[in-house]
């Protein structure tokens, strides 16, 4: 545990899954709160929760669990989150603030906007951390450590809750970074939206009868084929605009790489691949 008081008395967090269940053992492991409550409609979710000790104590009823949370961190897909405002709003004490982990933020922030009370403060954040897998049982306290967090503020957000969540993100061992909402979302469409949807039409693409030959490196190239479905259908449909831009963008590279195969233009290819491995070296480099 740090040798730091605890940030907040309760923390609520919604959505006992994966980032649910790390946020709540990180959590625990740091001291931030006093108190963690997992809510989940999933008692399998919440049964791990407790075996992870990532939570205090666990429940079904969201009105009631957050009613008295100085903290409530909304981790479900985006849309559950976006409903979510609306459903918690009434039941929050004044003076709490509310967080989110979805990977788009505009709908977010904007239906925050929309319909949380005046009394309480809204943060939107995007912890840049996870993994293929799905569930409470992959929950790591590690799971933030020496990654980045980016928060949204917008001109409407608390500046003093604004100081607490991103004191919250780096003491669970994250980075903290901010955006504006839109920003993130274009950003986010090419860095990390379009590679899975890249993965899911690989593995579209590829005869199944093909895959018993598959080396280890199409299983690198699309191991985040394996994420949830359910989650990325929502993060296309809530950040359009900045996954149509680099879908665009990577429409009009395929169609030169394929352009160049038809004149057999060597050139072409060897420039195009030159490029692309100069940016993939600088990545490695930090």
């Amino acid at each position: 545990m740090d040798n730091h008081p605890p940030l907040f008395r309760k923390v609520a967090i919604v959505g006992m899954g994966l980032i649910g269940s790390s946020v709540g053992m990180a959590i625990k492991k740091h001291g931030v709160a006093r108190e963690v409550i997992g809510v989940s409609r999933q008692q399998a979710s919440l049964s791990q929760s407790l075996k992870n000790h990532a939570v205090d104590k666990t429940s079904h009823d969201v009105k009631r669990s957050v009613a008295d949370a100085d903290l409530i961190v909304l981790s479900t897909p985006v849309k559950t989150i976006i409903q979510l405002f609306s459903l918690i709003g009434p039941s929050l004490k004044r003076g709490a603030i509310v967080t989110d982990v979805g990977s788009t933020k505009a709908a977010i922030v904007d239906g925050a906007h929309k319909h949380l009370p005046a009394h309480v403060s809204f943060v939107g954040s995007h912890p840049l951390a996870g993994s293929e897998k799905k569930g409470a049982a992959f929950g790591s306290a590690e799971l933030f450590q020496n990654t980045s967090c980016i928060l949204t503020p917008t001109e409407k957000t608390n500046r003093g809750a604004l100081g607490r969540i991103e004191s919250f993100w780096s003491r669970l061992g994250a980075r903290v970074k901010v955006l504006a909402p839109a920003e993130h979302d274009e950003i986010l469409g090419y860095i990390s939206h379009l590679p899975h949807l890249l993965a899911y039409g690989l593995m579209e693409t590829i005869p199944s009868n093909h895959l018993s030959y598959a080396p280890q490196g199409l299983r690198d190239t699309t191991r985040i084929a394996a994420s949830d479905p359910e989650m990325w259908k929502d993060i296309c449909l809530t950040n359009q605009i900045g996954i149509l831009k680099s879908l665009d963008e990577l429409v009009k590279v395929l169609s030169s790489f394929r352009r160049a195969i038809v004149l057999k233009d060597e050139n072409n290819l060897l420039e195009h691949f030159k490029k692309s491995k100069h940016k993939r070296d600088a990545l490695d480099k930090g």
